[in-house]
């Protein structure tokens, strides 16, 4: 687990993300693909990122775009927390602080009293563009509880998550910390604090962004070992989008065209017209890998009475009435064949009919492109708080089941 907590701190943001699985993905033999460059078809492993987002894929010696398939993992690569706004910093009662606009659907509370890092991307006047990560230089301040009654506890997006990082005698731009030749910036607060292994047994880890490296780190390694170990000849894939936490309605996000693009250009560098791409869709399956509800011990009454995920019991299979995840009985039992190969545990989501669920890339990326999906995932407790909680076991679980659905 010590390697998943260093690609957890490698990760702090989107960006961050997807270029730590690109140096992971070259150390493992695989090279870049412009997308302004001709795509091939040769054997071998390739990447391409756009933006926060990558896509991985392998090309086997016994590759026949006649018979073979894509197999795909799908994941994404950002978080919900709070995203510095243009006009970056303003003063209030003496107080120097950083303008923010909240991203996604964090749990606000779990903001507050935290030690917080900017990291994401930078634009120099030049047109340079950097990733930074800066120290612990913020913090939300919460009111101290003799200052109000219960019935003000509500926070004010706007007003209460503006972080403090100086006084206003030793005010200084943030420029100072991430370049006076910056011009603009897609930048997002980060927990200072380090991911750990905790509990009795030291079977839980504590970690920022475990919605979704959790899935993101499994489906990177589980590729790497599945090439090392297979002969069989589908395309093997991971995906891994930007945005999914604000609807993925971006160039890098799953409702946009970057899987689709990088499909149909393997497809037309193997020689297939448009019936043959069809046909290897029809033939291919996708596997949306998002985190998952542990059934939580304070509030059981919000979950399912008979499907209750728990934590380091294996991998989630997660399932809605309403399409909010992709997976039917046909998808479902295909992961299950999986893991039942791998001897992998797994477990059943549904929701409670009163209380709404989430959604993930599952039931985008099967709309758009009509290749089958089923949505796993491994169990979390406090979901979309700036501090997650997750199963040693689980990790390495879904790392099987996911080598086993790449070379069964």
């Amino acid at each position: 687990m010590q390697d998943f907590l260093d690609f957890l701190s490698a990760s702090p943001s989107s960006y961050h993300a997807a270029h730590e699985v690109a140096r992971r993905l070259r150390a493992a033999g695989f090279s870049e693909q412009s997308e302004t460059e001709r795509f091939d078809a040769a054997p071998g492993g390739r990447y391409t990122i756009r933006d926060g987002a990558i896509i991985a894929w392998y090309i086997p010696e016994g590759f026949d775009p006649e018979t073979s398939a894509f197999r795909i993992v799908g994941s994404h690569t950002d978080s919900p927390g709070l995203k510095l706004k243009p006009g970056e910093t303003f003063t209030t009662a003496g107080w120097q602080q950083a303008s923010m606009e909240v991203y996604g659907g964090p749990v606000l509370a779990t903001w507050l009293d935290r030690e917080l890092k900017l990291a994401g991307r930078v634009v120099d006047a030049d047109g340079t563009v950097r990733l930074v990560e800066t120290e612990a230089i913020l913090r939300v301040p919460s009111l101290a509880i003799h200052l109000y009654r219960q019935d003000e506890m509500a926070l004010d997006r706007q007003k209460h998550l503006q972080p403090v990082y100086a006084a206003e005698t030793e005010a200084q731009s943030l420029h100072s910390v991430l370049g006076e030749q910056m011009v603009t910036h897609d930048l997002i607060t980060v927990d200072a604090q380090a991911p750990r292994i905790f509990g009795l047994n030291k079977d839980f880890i504590a970690a920022g962004r475990l919605d979704n490296l959790s899935s993101l780190y499994p489906s990177v390694t589980a590729l790497v070992q599945a090439v090392e170990e297979g002969d069989g000849d589908d395309i093997l894939m991971c995906a891994a989008f930007d945005h999914e936490e604000v609807g993925s309605g971006s160039a890098s996000g799953a409702c946009g065209p970057f899987l689709e693009d990088v499909l149909l250009r393997l497809c037309s560098a193997a020689g297939l017209d448009l019936d043959g791409r069809m046909q290897i869709f029809r033939r291919s399956f996708c596997v949306s890998a998002d985190a998952a509800h542990s059934v939580h011990p304070n509030y059981v009454d919000k979950h399912d009475p008979v499907t209750q995920p728990l934590i380091n019991r294996g991998p989630v299979i997660k399932t809605n009435a309403r399409q909010r995840y992709a997976t039917d009985a046909v998808t479902s039992h295909r992961f299950l064949t999986a893991c039942a190969m791998a001897e992998v545990p797994a477990q059943m989501f549904v929701s409670n009919n009163d209380v709404p669920c989430g959604s993930t890339i599952g039931p985008l990326t099967a709309t758009r492109l009509g290749i089958p999906t089923v949505d796993v995932g491994i169990p979390l407790l406090s979901m979309h708080s700036a501090r997650e909680m997750c199963g040693v076991y689980d990790m390495e679980w879904m790392e099987q089941a996911l080598v086993s659905f790449f070379t069964l």
